[in-house]
């Protein structure tokens, strides 16, 4: 796994050892950039919000593109993202947050947090993809015209009235991603 383009271009990233975390892979995540590319302009993006970020490669691939800040989730990984950030020289702008994804973006609305772009990669089956959608509307994370790409298994239905579909991408028979925009009030 490596980071793809921009000022850390073909860093190789550290992953945590077994399977009890499933990193998006490099031609995933190339096709889902290059999606992304055509939506967004990373230099605009002030914010980017990674939630279940693993080995933080989603996060870490939008700051080596040009955003200015990542923010990173994770219940188990923060070790490994800290450790990719620094070797990425994104130390100083990354804030890694450790524990359970809910608890912590409810703090961060709490404090009036809000992100131009979110990514949330939970694990596959779990209902956790459709709930992480749920919550970052309900609790207003992201910014008007902002993205949220959501990785989630083929199988699971994700819907939102709050949130327009932009882009469905699949990816074999297991993985697939939705990119939504957030609804601008009439």
């Amino acid at each position: 796994m490596r980071i793809i383009t921009g000022t850390a271009r073909g860093l190789r990233l550290k992953t945590p050892a077994g399977l009890s975390t499933r990193p998006t892979s490099d031609r995933v995540k190339e096709s889902l950039f290059s999606v992304l590319n055509g939506l967004i302009n990373f230099a605009e993006i002030n914010s980017v919000l990674d939630i279940f970020a693993g080995t933080g490669a989603l996060g870490l691939e939008s700051l080596s593109r040009g955003a200015k800040s990542a923010t990173f989730i994770d219940a188990a990984t923060t070790e490994i993202i800290r450790e990719n950030s620094a070797r990425a020289k994104f130390s100083d702008t990354s804030t890694i947050l450790r524990g359970d994804c809910e608890k912590i973006l409810r703090r961060l609305a709490k404090n009036s947090a809000a992100f131009d772009l979110i990514f949330s990669d939970p694990p596959y089956a779990k209902g956790l993809a459709q709930k992480s959608l749920s919550l970052v509307a309900e609790l207003n994370l992201l910014n008007a015209g902002g993205l949220i790409v959501v990785e989630h298994g083929a199988a699971e239905i994700l819907t939102s009235p709050n949130f327009e579909l932009v882009r469905a991408l699949t990816y074999g028979n297991t993985t697939a991603i939705k990119i939504f925009e957030r609804n601008l009030p009439s």
